[in-house]
């Protein structure tokens, strides 16, 4: 069910909306009209419809006045402004200001399933979007697990994108999303770590500690120490 408010201080515009909308082969319902802009803000932010029709001219708040409410009141409402020819650049400008569309009076039932038809469809993402949240949390919950219990292996971003059905692309954004850094980093941050933990042991040779925190290029495993502490590994065992 798709919830509609209509905002017109004409009421054959606001009959002839509510009509076409009731003719769409969709699960639309009108939840309220308006004629002045005061009372459909007020109305709007009781029944936080999911689209708002508006002209663009009406007394109390302008269509352009009322988008900006809407935004406040009733952020996930999406407003397509309504417009005469003479207003035409106004519902371009409303567009520009996050209006979803704008429909030129009179207002044709193609137009108005266009519009609605791309509501419907972007309903539908979102709710898809939703249901895959949580499958994603244990996803990229699992993904880290992994990576903190086998960084000193020759684990892969490709390998765990296989692993776990993902473009590598996809799992690359999901890692940086929560992590705040990319997967190359966040290794390196846990390789070297572990290595400054390791380099208070004397009797552990710099090589050995490369390997252990799985690095087997010593040369690759000195330049990225120095890239993440600023020092080389073994100014850093001097220092401690």
């Amino acid at each position: 069910m798709i919830n509609v408010y209509i905002a017109d201080d004409e009421v054959w515009i606001t009959l002839g909306l509510k009509k076409l909308l009731e003719k769409l082969d969709m699960d639309v319902f009108v939840v309220g009209t308006a004629n002045n802009g005061l009372t459909a803000k007020e109305e709007i932010e009781l029944f936080k419809p999911d689209v708002v029709f508006t002209d663009i001219r009406m007394p109390g708040l302008t269509g352009l006045e009322l988008l900006q409410a809407v935004s406040e009141v009733s952020p996930e409402t999406k407003v397509v402004m309504i417009s005469g020819y003479a207003e035409f650049s106004y519902a371009k400008e409303a567009v520009k200001h996050h209006a979803y569309d704008y429909l030129l009076k009179p207002i044709k039932e193609e137009e108005l399933t266009r519009v609605m038809t791309s509501i419907v469809n972007e309903r539908g993402e979102e709710k898809l979007e939703k249901s895959e949240e949580p499958y994603f949390d244990r996803v990229i919950d699992n993904v880290i697990s992994e990576i903190r219990e086998h960084y000193t292996e020759d684990i892969s971003l490709t390998s765990l994108a296989a692993k776990y059905n993902l473009s590598m692309g996809r799992l690359s954004e999901m890692i940086k999303e929560n992590l705040k850094v990319n997967f190359s980093d966040y290794i390196a941050s846990l390789r070297i770590q572990r290595a400054k933990e390791l380099l208070r042991d004397e009797s552990i040779s710099i090589q050995e500690i490369a390997e252990i925190v799985g690095y087997n290029d010593y040369f690759y495993f000195t330049k990225v120490f120095k890239k993440v502490e600023g020092i080389s590994p073994s100014k850093y065992r001097k220092s401690i």
